[in-house]
């Protein structure tokens, strides 16, 4: 079996890997000059930065195999800690370790700064959602799910985990998703809902290993290698089936011959933006916050909802970004001051991903693995019950793959 895979993001990779695993002959394309799409390192002024803050959680198994799989220690890589929502001021929840639901019983019991009526709401909620198997209407948003939760539970632990993981306000994004990560969440295992940051740059994390893991076993890698044609691509190498693993848009443009259908579906899908303001403090008075992840109070003004700490530099995310790049450098800027309370900043980096995820919104229709006779698709945007998340990147190349072996040597264009 011959696979030509066109993108080396993560379900690119954990496609590769898992055919190499199989015996079958990998050829991976890249357009660009190094592997990691959507969550890779970058170098700007000599120095490597992220392209944007990925946070992981217990909860991604497949993400943390993948990593063992390809030589990486998820404990050497990844800091794990407790779910931690409390912001600057400590007020908030915090879920302490323990197995579920005895975390969030907990957690919400003891949640700083909140009335009795706040942690009642929420406990009602989330007892509401597991007795019907977190499952919901389909045309429900995630405002409408949380009818009857105090304004400040909304505002403290709701719109902070659905703009965090679905990258899309509550009042528009799709409560059946967001249950679901709150099912695998918070209810799937002890250390399910646990933040695991990481500790080195992205492209250590798994880009890196996977390529020499690949190389190792026999894969040939193409990097800086655009494909224009993929029936062209696939016929050139006589490859038995083509696995599309770029950009949902490189996806639509690549398939567009191949089935007109699957590609206006993928070219409808609308995205949303990811900011990330990368600073550091010059006052030799601060020592660092007091945890690698820092949950912040978001409002129009104050843009950022989360600051990474890693290595003296603080990642100021800005989920669903809007307005200008000045603008929300001015913003962010503005809100570490206050947070901080220095005011001898160093701006070091900007990061903008203006597709970084697809609208997570109510019934959305996605498209579906299959694209043609011997021609295959995989990414986050794939149709599933998550959203564009690493796991679901993840999840989709391995599911794939799944597909592919099925049906047997792929029909080639």
């Amino acid at each position: 079996m011959k696979l030509l895979v066109l993108g080396g993001g993560w379900a690119g990779l954990a496609a590769a890997v898992t055919a190499t695993q199989r015996g079958w002959q990998v050829v991976l394309c890249e357009a660009s000059r190094t592997l990691g799409g959507r969550a890779r390192s970058v170098t700007h002024a000599g120095a490597t930065y992220d392209n944007g803050q990925h946070v992981l959680i217990g909860a991604y198994r497949d993400t943390l195999a993948l990593l063992r799989t390809v030589g990486v220690d998820p404990a050497h890589v990844l800091d794990r800690q407790p779910l931690d929502l409390r912001l600057p001021d400590g007020t908030g929840l915090k879920l302490p370790d323990l197995h579920p639901p005895w975390n969030a019983l907990l957690g919400i019991a003891q949640a700083q700064g909140w009335a009795w009526s706040d942690r009642w709401s929420l406990l009602q909620a989330a007892l509401r959602w597991r007795l019907q198997g977190f499952v919901c209407p389909p045309d429900w948003t995630v405002r409408r799910l949380c009818q009857g939760l105090r304004e400040r539970v909304m505002q403290e632990m709701i719109e902070p985990l659905c703009v965090s993981a679905l990258n899309t306000p509550a009042q528009i994004a799709s409560a059946e998703v967001f249950l679901r990560v709150m099912q695998d969440g918070l209810f799937s295992g002890r250390g399910s809902s646990d933040i695991l940051m990481p500790r080195v740059p992205l492209g250590e994390l798994l880009p890196q290993a996977a390529q020499r893991w690949l190389l190792d076993h026999g894969a040939e890698i193409q990097l800086g290698t655009r494909v224009t044609d993929a029936r062209q691509a696939q016929n050139d190498l006589q490859a038995d089936a083509l696995l599309l693993a770029c950009s949902s848009e490189e996806a639509a443009r690549l398939s567009a011959p191949l089935n007109t259908d699957w590609s206006a579906l993928t070219a409808t899908l609308q995205h949303t933006a990811i900011t990330t303001v990368s600073v550091r403090c010059l006052d030799p008075a601060f020592k660092g916050l007091d945890k690698p992840l820092q949950a912040l109070r978001s409002d129009a003004s104050h843009p950022a909802q989360f600051v990474a700490q890693r290595d003296g530099v603080l990642s100021f995310v800005v989920s669903d970004s809007q307005g200008s790049r000045d603008t929300l450098i001015s913003q962010v800027m503005a809100q570490a001051r206050q947070l901080l309370q220095v005011q001898d900043l160093e701006l070091l980096y900007c990061a903008t991903e203006k597709r970084a995820t697809f609208a997570c919104t109510p019934q959305l229709k996605r498209p579906g693995a299959l694209v043609s006779p011997g021609v295959w698709a995989c990414g986050d945007y794939i149709a599933g019950p998550y959203p564009a998340t690493l796991e679901g990147a993840v999840r989709s190349g391995l599911q794939v793959l799944e597909q592919i072996a099925e049906a047997g040597v792929g029909q080639r264009l």
